[in-house]
Formats: structure tokens, C-alpha cells, sequence
């Protein structure tokens, strides 16, 4: 399984760079790590949303481990369950 450090940025400025790594990692299990994440944007949770899609469909695992407070206090505020950015194997 890899691990896929995230930017502290998750938002606009960064979801070019964020859809290119998540695209460079379809097809294998894959650990997100959010624990640097300091502002989670609204593309950038598109984006996360649509890899677990991606890699529900594709039978793979999605998980995001571990997680900064502002990454979760963000989840809340958009309020989206951690289980809807990660596989069914990995939730």
C-alpha cells in the first residue's frame, strides 16, 4: 500500500498538483496522509470525493490516515462523513 503525503493547501491553488497524484495512484491500494493538511477548500474535497469513487468502483482501498484537526474540523463544517472519502474496505 502507498502513502500519499497531502499538501497543508487543499483548495484551488492546489488541485492541479492533487488530481495529478491522485491519478498517478489509480489502480493500488492507497493511504492518504492528512495530518499536515491547515485549510481543506471545496475542490479539494471534490477531488477526495471522486477518488473514493474511483477506487470503490475500481475494487481498491482509499484511506485517509492520519488526519490533521483542521482536516476533520473541516469535514465537519462541509458536513461530510470521513466514510464518504474512503473505500467501503478501508471505512
Amino acid at each position: 500500500m502507498t502513502t500519499l503525503a497531502l499538501a497543508p493547501r487543499l483548495d484551488l491553488s492546489h488541485a492541479s498538483e492533487l488530481a495529478g497524484a491522485l491519478r498517478g495512484h489509480k489502480g493500488a491500494d492507497l493511504v492518504l496522509d492528512a495530518s499536515a493538511v491547515t485549510h481543506l477548500g471545496g475542490l479539494g474535497l471534490q477531488l477526495l470525493a471522486a477518488a473514493a469513487k474511483t477506487w470503490r468502483a475500481q475494487g481498491h482501498s482509499l484511506s485517509i490516515q492520519p488526519r490533521s484537526a483542521a482536516f476533520d474540523e473541516a469535514l465537519g463544517t462541509f458536513g461530510v462523513n470521513l466514510a464518504d472519502l474512503q473505500s467501503e474496505e478501508a471505512a
